[in-house]
């Protein structure tokens, strides 16, 4: 499928999660179908863990991918059709930009208006800077339930930083990708927003704690 006009339209009964398997299965993407299911069954547990919306975080993660219908060597060229700006690094890897079209579809094709749930779906690879608490909870459970062969290499650190803080938990992932930023296609730059943005705000937070240990031990 080449072009967003060639897409299928869902039929959608009030089931979002048996009407997103069935559209990508109907489009020839078993594994993405079942990668989708388990990211919104994820993020629901993170979600409860953390206190974001469980309903809109699992309904983020059923769609977030939902893209995939398009390869990626036509994604631009979508993109372009459906009206959405392309960054010269989606242009140079039009992989990622597969989290913008997600989110196009998700409003388009299945009736999604939450803008909360769309932002989540539209960041959900790279993350942003000033990202909300859902968009961190599906960034984390897409990690988790990546949709590669194997166990993916960051993954026992990201669960571990997620005892701490769902905070912790995304910025595991941006560092190991940033650790490895010269071996990298392209850094998308909302990506390091995101960074910048989780590493201020951890150091914000452990000074604060600096400070608070210190006035209980004055006291």
């Amino acid at each position: 499928m080449n072009t967003y006009r060639e897409l299928r339209t869902p039929v959608l009964t009030g089931h979002l999660r048996e009407d997103v398997f069935r559209f990508l299965n109907d489009h020839q993407c078993p594994k993405t179908a079942d990668h989708v299911l388990r990211v919104g069954d994820e993020a629901r547990r993170i979600a409860t863990l953390y206190s974001a919306n469980p309903t809109a975080a699992q309904f983020a993660g059923y769609l977030h991918d939902i893209s995939a219908v398009f390869p990626s060597h036509t994604r631009v060229e979508v993109a372009r059709e459906i009206g959405i700006d392309v960054l010269p690094e989606e242009e140079q890897f039009p992989m990622i930009i597969h989290q913008k079209i997600s989110q196009f579809m998700a409003e388009d094709l299945f009736g999604i208006t939450d803008t909360e749930i769309l932002h989540a779906i539209g960041c959900h690879t790279t993350l942003r800077g000033n990202s909300s608490r859902l968009d961190r909870v599906v960034f984390v459970a897409d990690k988790i339930e990546w949709d590669q062969v194997g166990c993916p290499p960051y993954l026992k650190t990201i669960q571990d930083q997620l005892h701490k803080s769902l905070e912790h938990a995304a910025f595991a992932y941006l560092q190991y990708l940033w650790d490895r930023r010269d071996s990298l296609r392209v850094i998308h730059p909302w990506l390091a927003d995101a960074y910048y943005d989780l590493k201020d705000m951890l150091s914000r937070d452990e000074r604060r704690q600096g400070y608070d240990n210190e006035d209980s031990i004055n006291l």
